[in-house]
């Protein structure tokens, strides 16, 4: 676990792989942390220089607001700052995808192949009602309210920023058994210009229920798209 500077927060990340290798930057859905991305990390650091951060509000990252995803989305362009990183592939699970798929519109240069597992798509959505766990969490409680940034009709902006993705996407779908709309991700990589749609029906925990089958698309499509 490393830390590092990233404009208003500190943040904690992990790395793995060579040093040389290109960088793939990963990040976690909401109530995870980057070590969530250890049942496919071996799959990937072969040819791969892994980064996973914990976002802001989550494990060893600073817990402090604003916790909204345009927030995430400036903590990812000041971390690759600060790391140095002027190109990577960029994946983002569930709440980790907002940030990932809006950096790379706005970052076009910068972004070289995106990976959107089962993300949180952009269409307003009813308010969530999440009953705290009892004990300490490994996150900030406070950071739940990324949620319900999707209740706003202003997540209509964020579909027009799909269109002005450069990068080969791939999107992985997680199936009938995932609570993400799949009609709604299907409407997603419609509207981004070259995006690749698999569905591997293992609900919403795609890399951690059927990491044989995720590891296998996504080596694919990174070894193929966009070099």
């Amino acid at each position: 676990m490393r830390r590092v500077q990233a404009g208003t927060a500190r943040l904690a990340y992990r790395t793995w792989g060579p040093a040389g290798a290109p960088p793939l930057v990963l990040l976690h859905a909401l109530g995870e942390q980057s070590s969530d991305w250890a049942p496919v990390v071996q799959a990937l650091e072969s040819s791969w220089r892994v980064y996973a951060p914990d976002l802001r509000g989550h494990g060893a990252s600073d817990w402090a607001a604003p916790y909204t995803i345009e927030q995430l989305a400036t903590d990812l362009a000041a971390l690759l700052d600060a790391l140095e990183l002027e190109q990577v592939a960029l994946g983002g699970h569930s709440i980790g995808g907002p940030p990932a798929y809006l950096y790379a519109a706005q970052c076009p240069g910068r972004v070289t192949r995106l990976v959107l597992e089962d993300p949180a798509p952009p269409w307003p959505r009813a308010p969530r009602v999440l009953a705290r766990p009892e004990g300490a969490l490994p996150f900030d409680w406070d950071v739940t309210a990324l949620s319900n940034e999707f209740t706003d009709p202003q997540v209509s902006a964020w579909r027009d920023e799909l269109r002005r993705i450069q990068a080969p996407a791939l999107l992985i779908a997680g199936g009938p058994a995932s609570h993400v709309d799949q009609g709604q991700l299907a409407s997603m990589a419609a509207l981004i210009p070259d995006c690749e749609l698999v569905t591997i029906p293992a609900g919403h925990l795609v890399h951690a229920v059927r990491p044989a089958e995720f590891t296998a698309a996504v080596t694919t499509f990174l070894g193929t798209r966009g070099k």
